[in-house]
């Protein structure tokens, strides 16, 4: 039996190896990183609370959590859901009414596996909404293809998001006579990330890699998907052979799909794997799970 002390030396020790590996961002920027964050988290999500200072996370490991605006440790807020856990918690938007919606990507798959989500098409995705007056968390939908990025509209009568395996936007409305109606925003020309509102209303999606021949006839004969990813080769030239390439889009869509914009880095020069984009004041400010910098763009 371990005694007290020894309890404390142990907690000490991991902590402190903790810190050694995530405070100091070790091998965060190399391959190496899928080997700690699981244990140093992975924040994919990011949103201030304009009425209370708070930022809330949503992180791939450790669910939604939330941060007072003096900074600090992030205190948990939501990991399960109706008693299933919340296996890869992605991105997240507030309601003025306080209600957090936010996406859990799989049931089945955590962020470092998820290519599987990709290649199986499975869609075990759910959204969600977290109510901090009760300190619950509720289902919204359930039966999604890699739910990824959420957006509240300007009038926050429905919100946005995107399913990355399907390659499509979606809208949810929240308020009306469609309330709880999902439809169809706009089919996407590669795989999207985060969606995000302008000053005008319009959205901005971050769309990775390009949709090819081959990439349709694995989405729609899975049969052909599970043998192809079975042979003996590497992934990568695999997904070389399918014509995957580090190719970047971002487009502004109004809400009803209508396309106003596209910029693209056709060969991934100065962004591969684009994950979200912001406007503010007359500049793009462009993230990516791929590169250790932001890309800056005046726009108009």
């Amino acid at each position: 039996m371990i005694d007290a002390y020894t309890c404390l030396i142990i907690l000490g020790d991991l902590l402190e190896r903790s810190q050694e590996l995530c405070s100091k961002g070790v091998d965060s920027t190399t391959a190496k990183q899928w080997k700690h964050e699981k244990r140093c988290g992975r924040p994919l999500g990011l949103r201030f609370d304009k009425a209370s200072g708070n930022l809330y996370i949503a992180d791939a490991y450790y669910g939604l959590l939330v941060v007072g605006p003096e900074g600090g440790l992030a205190t948990p807020l939501a990991t399960q859901v109706e008693g299933d856990p919340i296996l890869f918690a992605n991105d997240l938007d507030i309601h003025s009414n306080g209600s957090i919606f936010f996406t859990d990507t799989s049931k089945r798959y955590d962020r470092v596996n998820h290519f599987f989500i990709l290649l199986e098409g499975e869609s075990t995705g759910r959204l969600l909404r977290y109510d901090p007056p009760t300190k619950t968390t509720h289902l919204v939908l359930d039966g999604l293809a890699f739910p990824n990025g959420v957006q509240l509209s300007g009038d926050q009568r429905f919100l946005l998001f995107t399913e990355t395996t399907n390659c499509r936007l979606m809208k949810y409305w929240l308020e009306g006579p469609k309330t709880g109606k999902v439809e169809l925003v706009a089919d996407l020309p590669g795989f999207p990330d985060n969606v995000r509102l302008n000053e005008r209303g319009q959205f901005w999606v971050a769309i990775d890699c390009c949709r090819t021949v081959a990439q349709e006839i694995l989405t729609h004969h899975p049969w052909i998907r599970n043998i192809y990813f079975r042979l003996p080769a590497r992934m990568s030239f695999l997904a070389r052979i399918m014509g995957m390439r580090m190719y970047t889009v971002i487009s502004l869509f109004n809400e009803n799909g209508e396309i106003l914009e596209v910029l693209e880095d056709p060969k991934g020069v100065v962004m591969k794997l684009v994950s979200e984009v912001r406007e503010v004041h007359g500049k793009l400010w462009i993230g990516t799970v791929a590169h250790n910098h932001i890309a800056t763009l005046s726009y108009p």
